[in-house]
């Protein structure tokens, strides 16, 4: 997909300073996924050093940060592309959201994806668990595509299926030493703001602070989240997601 002529000049004349805590949300097994294997802690430490040994190398601008942070900057090939990212041997994003309830939306979107490609499998019958992790960053290149002159061309930034746009919009980005990607996160009805930062240099901290957990449960009525420890709750009706081809037609009775 083309995009605007103007593009170009505007990756360079609209970078802007950014400093702020984004938050993203993960499955809470990344935290004892090996326990299973190992008897002790200890067995479990010298066990994730042997996987460690066996990842990619971190970038050496990455080099410090917790894995969780590092994690999307080190495997360079990537099998499916994502909003700002091609699928192949590309250059690693790290996805966040402003607000702990758009990054629970956006993990929920992505597993709706797998349910919608395997009708057969049934929802769980308990709600799965999962952390939500601090993401502070600070940079002194960020675009916001919510912003003249970028939301111009809106469109393109929130087209729901077609990310040809964003790809591209991305590499020009990066070619500008644009480190980090403002833009609206369709997934979210309210809308709230997601980030893409497209450099390990745009993090402020080396690990995460503060964390939160949630659960997250599928049924035929929708989805559900509710924050453990905290007063964060909401539900979301199939029509929230139908508007995505791929979800459209999926079962929600299973």
């Amino acid at each position: 997909m083309a995009l605007p002529i103007w593009t170009q000049d505007a990756l360079r004349s609209e970078q802007r300073p950014f400093k702020g805590v984004f938050w993203r949300c993960v499955e809470a097994q990344h935290l004892v996924s090996t326990l299973a294997l190992v008897n002790t802690l200890e067995e479990q430490r010298l066990l994730e050093d042997i996987l460690e040994e066996t990842k990619p190398p971190a970038p050496p601008e990455c080099e410090g940060l917790h894995y969780l942070y590092m994690t999307p900057f080190r495997y360079g090939l990537y099998p499916n592309g994502s909003r700002f990212r091609r699928a192949g041997k590309t250059p690693g994003v790290f996805y966040a959201s402003a607000a702990p309830q758009t990054a629970v939306i956006e993990t929920a979107f992505h597993i709706l994806l797998f349910y919608a490609d395997s009708a057969a499998t049934p929802f769980p019958a308990n709600a799965n668990e999962y952390t939500l992790f601090d993401v502070p960053l600070a940079t002194k290149s960020a675009i916001d595509l919510t912003s003249a002159p970028f939301n111009a061309a809106s469109d393109l930034w929130t087209e729901l299926n077609d990310y040809s746009g964003c790809q591209a919009l991305e590499e020009k980005a990066r070619g500008e030493g644009v480190d980090l990607i403002l833009y609206q996160s369709v997934r979210d009805p309210e809308a709230r703001m997601n980030g893409a930062l497209l450099d390990c240099r745009g993090f402020a901290a080396k690990k995460p602070k503060r964390h939160q957990s949630w659960k997250l449960w599928f049924n035929a009525a929708g989805v559900h989240a509710i924050e453990e420890f905290g007063e964060g709750r909401f539900s979301m009706a199939p029509e929230a997601f139908s508007k995505d081809q791929r979800i459209a037609g999926m079962a929600w009775e299973r």
